[in-house]
């Protein structure tokens, strides 16, 4: 009998630092980056009103707002593609004048599916009365199907940098364990490179979409042979 617990007990303590003992690996971080021209782009216009009586002035915002979706209504744009960002109606003390005023501010944006509206929409909004364009921002189309592609390019260029390490050593690598995809709140969007594209064919540029750049990044551990 304790011979046989003898060699349970050896079995049992085998077995466990069999399983405790992990293998070793090779970390590596990827990179996968992909460059498009934007086909899309997203304006962020307000329009501001400032007065001593506060339902004018957000009257005087309304109207200007509704001209905003007439306009935009008549010049094809979706209504889905358009959307109230915020709005406000804030008391001011102007310390000048020695009285309060008020201003309302009410934020729209706008995202065009083709760009060549690009300068039509611009003029308009102004026509209309809107006075403050907060930006514009650049987008593809084909963002998801991009950031597969650089996915793909990340783990690819993962999977190369563990095997250079490894041959090195004189060693293989095996199965990946591990894999996770890093975020960087620096970001979160494609970034733009400064690019300028001209029209031949056009006198002036109000306009550079550039290029994006969609990066994706991976940290991936791969068992070392």
């Amino acid at each position: 009998m304790k011979s046989i617990a003898l060699v349970l007990t050896l079995l049992t303590s085998f077995y466990m630092n069999a399983q405790i003992e992990p293998k070793p690996t090779v970390d590596v971080r990827g990179e996968g980056v992909v460059t498009v021209t934007p086909d899309q782009v997203t304006i962020t216009a307000r329009v501001e009103h400032t007065g001593n009586n506060p339902k004018e002035v957000k009257q005087m915002s309304d109207r200007t707002v509704n001209e905003v979706f007439q306009f935009l209504k008549q010049a094809g744009i979706d209504n889905k593609y358009v959307r109230t960002e915020y709005m406000n109606l804030s008391k001011n003390y102007d310390y000048n004048a020695k009285k309060y005023n008020y201003a309302a501010n009410q934020s729209i944006s706008i995202q065009l599916k083709d760009l060549s509206k690009y300068e039509t929409i611009m003029n308009g909004l102004l026509d209309t009365g809107i006075n403050r364009i907060d930006g514009i921002r650049f987008t593809s189309s084909k963002e998801a199907d991009l950031q597969s592609e650089a996915r793909i390019k990340a783990v690819q260029n993962a999977k190369q940098k563990a095997t250079e390490y490894a041959s090195v050593l004189g060693q293989n690598i095996g199965k990946a364990v591990h894999i996770s995809e890093f975020q960087n709140e620096a970001t979160p969007r494609p970034m733009m490179r400064s690019a300028m594209v001209m029209d031949s064919n056009s006198e002036s540029q109000t306009m550079a979409p550039g290029e994006m750049e969609i990066r994706v990044v991976v940290n991936v551990s791969f068992e070392l042979n």
